[in-house]
């Protein structure tokens, strides 16, 4: 019994890894994320209303059939709920189940099909990279965020008091100099409805606006970015070296030869001195 079980778990993992059922999962999850936005027509729905229920079930039940076999191809159950990765696809499959029949649960059960198009950033290595560099990354950008806040108040402070006779929505406070620093700083339509205004009364205003452009556009913004690339750098020379292959992998294979042959020269050269003695 336990060597057919055995045999089976084995068939199953090799189907689990095999590129051709990633690349059905994959085609499917993307069928399902055109199923979701087709149903925003709703001349389409009411059209075509029983086909799209029934690929609707369809789709579940691959999704409930798939994540069967990934579980059941593991040696211990527990082994598959130790990656994050497949407790989400678990939790969003099985959200997925939620009926669409009861008028009450329709609209949840739409709002939960739509997260399984993410199903997508578990499937593609690529994207859990960017992912885990994303979530790896938000410690260190924490700091520079408190450093935009910072630079922020001080210029929210200043214009309040420099610019609060040209527009009291604009500058009448620091809550609302700081907000209308926020549109300088996404660049949405700044220069028509707060720079050219204010330079009315304050010729020199130029100054303020493009040292706060300066600071937050080109430094911070590229702080940012470098650190999103330093941490995927790192999560790309760890995953060459879990996989083995990649350049990192193979420098990481000749240190661990230099090593062995270190430790082999020691001990010729103690077994020689042995010898002398």
């Amino acid at each position: 019994m336990s060597d057919t079980f055995e045999t089976w778990r084995d068939r199953l993992e090799r189907l689990r890894s095999h590129k051709a059922f990633e690349l059905t999962v994959i085609t499917i999850i993307v069928v399902s994320a055109l199923l979701i936005g087709a149903k925003t027509y709703e001349e389409e729905v009411s059209r075509f209303q029983a086909v799209m229920l029934w690929l609707d079930v369809a789709v579940t039940v691959f999704f409930l059939v798939e994540i069967l076999i990934r579980m059941a191809a593991e040696r211990r159950l527990r082994d598959f709920f130790r990656k994050g990765w497949n407790i989400f696809d678990f939790l969003i499959v099985t959200a997925s189940l939620i009926p669409m029949d009861d008028s009450e649960m329709v609209l949840l059960a739409r709002l939960l099909r739509i997260f399984r198009v993410l199903r997508l950033v578990s499937m593609i290595p690529e994207l859990r990279m960017l992912i885990a560099a994303l979530f790896k990354s938000i410690p260190r950008m924490g700091y520079v965020v408190l450093l935009m806040f910072i630079i922020f108040y001080i210029y929210g402070a200043l214009g309040s008091f420099l610019f609060a006779s040209v527009d009291e929505k604009l500058w009448g406070n620091i809550s609302l100099a700081m907000l209308t620093l926020f549109q300088v700083a996404t660049f949405e339509s700044w220069a028509t409805a707060v720079l050219y205004p204010t330079m009315e009364h304050y010729p020199y205003a130029w100054i303020y606006f493009l040292t706060f452009i300066f600071l937050n556009a080109f430094i911070f913004l590229n702080m940012m970015i470098g650190i999103v690339l330093d941490v995927m750098q790192k999560e790309s020379l760890a995953i060459e070296l879990e996989s083995g292959e990649g350049e990192a992998a193979e420098l990481h294979g000749l240190r661990d030869d230099v090593r062995e042959l270190r430790d082999q020269l020691s001990r010729m050269e103690a077994l020689l001195e042995r010898q002398r003695g």
